[in-house]
C-alpha cells in the first residue's frame, strides 16, 4: 500500500468517526441532569446576533456540546486511564491516592493572598459583631482541613498541596483563641482512621464526630457518645464527587448516620411545613447520597428539637456541617442554619432577627472546610 493511499484511509477513518459521533450527538436527546457528576448540564443556547458578536453564543455552545457529548461519562473514564498511563499524579484536580482512593487537589497557586486577607477581614468583622451583640453567648470558628492536608501519606510522591496550617494560625489570631476551635490537630490525631470519604470531598460522620467532641469541650458541654446504638450504616454504595471527575472503578464508600432518637421538626427555606427527620432517605437512591444529611443544601434551615432549654445555635456553614448538625442539635432547643451560597439576605439582619424571635441566649458556630471557606465566605 502506497503512503498516499494510507493517508487517504486515515483521513476517511477519522472523518467517519467524527461524522458518526456527530450523528449520534444529533440523534441523542439532551440530558438535563448528570447523575454521575451530580449537576445540571448545559442546555442548547438560543441564537442571537448580539450574543454571537459578543462571543457569548460560541462560548455557551461550546459548553453545551461538551456537556451533551455522547458517551461523556465513558470518555471521562478513558481520559483518566490515559492520564494514569502517562504517569500523571492528578486527574482533573483529583489525586489517585496510594491506597486506591481519591483525594482532591488544592494547589497553593490557586489561593491568592488578596483572597485570604479579604476573607480574614470579613471573618473578624463577623465575630466582633457577634461578640458585641447582646444575647449572643459563645462564638466559635471551626474550619476543617481537607484530606490532602491530613492524609498526606496517601498522596502521590512529591504531590503539591496548599498547606492550610499557616492559614488556620492566621484565623486563630484574627478571631482570638476564645473563638477558635482547633480541628486540624484533632484530625491529624485520627489521620489513619476513616475520617474522609475515599471517593468524595467531604469528611465522614466519624470525622465530624471527632470535631464535635472538640467543639463541645470548647463550649463546656458534655459530648454525646457516638455509640453502636446510635450509629446507623445507611449505604455501602456511595460514589462521591471525586469519583465523578475520574469515572474509574473505585471501592465505594460507607455512609453512617448518628440517630440518637427523639423528635425533631425541620423547616427548610422558611417553609411552614415541618419534616420529622434530619435525614432524607430518597437521596440514598441517587448519585448524591451525601444529600441524605439535611436534605442536601438549603439557604436557611430551622430545627426545633425536643430539648427544652431555651437555647439557640446559629450555624453559618457549608455542606461539611450537614453531618455535624445532628450531634450539636442535642444541646439546643433550636438550631438555625445559614448557607451563604444559597441565602440572599443580610447576615447581620438575619442574626438580629433570630435573636428577637428566640429572645436571646444564642450561640454562633461558623463551620466550613478551609477551601470552601476561602471560596464562599462572602456576606457583604
Amino acid at each position: 500500500m502506497s503512503r498516499k493511499t494510507a493517508s487517504w484511509i486515515t483521513i476517511l477513518l477519522a472523518a467517519g468517526i467524527l461524522l458518526g459521533l456527530t450523528a449520534a450527538d444529533m440523534a441523542a436527546a439532551d440530558r438535563r441532569f448528570s447523575q454521575t457528576e451530580n449537576r445540571v448540564l448545559a442546555s442548547r443556547p438560543e441564537f442571537g446576533l448580539k450574543e454571537l458578536f459578543a462571543g457569548e453564543f460560541t462560548a455557551d455552545y461550546e459548553t453545551y456540546v461538551t456537556d451533551q457529548f455522547v458517551g461523556r461519562d465513558q470518555w471521562i473514564g478513558l481520559k483518566t486511564r490515559t492520564d494514569m498511563w502517562l504517569g500523571k499524579k492528578d486527574v482533573g484536580g483529583v489525586y489517585l491516592a496510594k491506597d486506591g482512593g481519591l483525594i482532591e487537589r488544592h494547589s497553593a497557586s490557586d489561593i491568592g493572598e488578596d483572597r485570604i486577607e479579604q476573607t480574614l477581614k470579613q471573618l473578624q468583622s463577623l465575630t466582633e459583631h457577634c461578640l458585641d451583640t447582646a444575647g449572643i453567648g459563645q462564638v466559635k470558628v471551626m474550619l476543617v482541613p481537607t484530606a490532602d492536608n491530613i492524609q498526606t501519606d496517601k498522596l502521590p510522591d512529591y504531590a503539591d498541596y496548599f498547606d492550610q496550617q499557616p492559614f488556620l494560625q492566621r484565623v486563630s489570631a484574627a478571631v482570638g483563641m476564645q473563638c477558635y476551635v482547633d480541628v486540624f490537630s484533632v484530625m491529624r490525631r485520627h489521620a489513619d482512621e476513616y475520617i474522609y470519604y475515599r471517593t468524595d470531598h467531604h469528611w465522614t460522620t466519624q470525622g465530624a464526630y471527632y470535631a464535635y467532641e472538640a467543639w463541645a469541650a470548647d463550649m463546656g458541654l458534655e459530648a454525646a457518645a457516638f455509640s453502636e446504638e446510635s450509629r446507623v450504616q445507611v449505604t455501602e454504595e456511595f460514589l462521591g464527587t471525586l469519583h465523578s471527575r475520574v469515572n474509574i472503578p473505585v471501592k465505594p464508600d460507607i455512609i453512617e448516620a448518628y440517630q440518637p432518637g427523639g423528635q425533631v421538626q425541620v423547616y427548610y427555606d422558611l417553609s411552614d411545613k415541618a419534616r420529622d427527620s434530619l435525614y432524607e432517605e430518597k437521596y440514598l437512591e441517587t448519585k448524591n447520597k451525601y444529600g441524605y444529611f439535611l436534605d442536601d443544601n438549603h439557604g436557611f434551615v430551622q430545627i426545633e428539637t425536643g430539648v427544652k432549654n431555651g437555647r439557640t445555635l446559629f450555624v453559618i456553614k457549608d455542606s461539611y456541617a450537614n453531618c455535624f448538625i445532628p450531634f450539636a442539635a442535642q444541646h439546643y432547643e433550636t438550631v438555625c442554619i445559614v448557607d451563604l451560597r444559597y441565602c440572599n439576605i443580610s447576615l447581620y439582619g438575619l442574626i438580629d432577627q433570630q435573636l428577637q424571635e428566640e429572645n436571646g441566649d444564642m450561640d454562633v458556630l461558623i463551620l466550613y472546610n478551609v477551601i470552601h471557606f476561602l471560596e464562599d465566605f462572602r456576606f457583604f
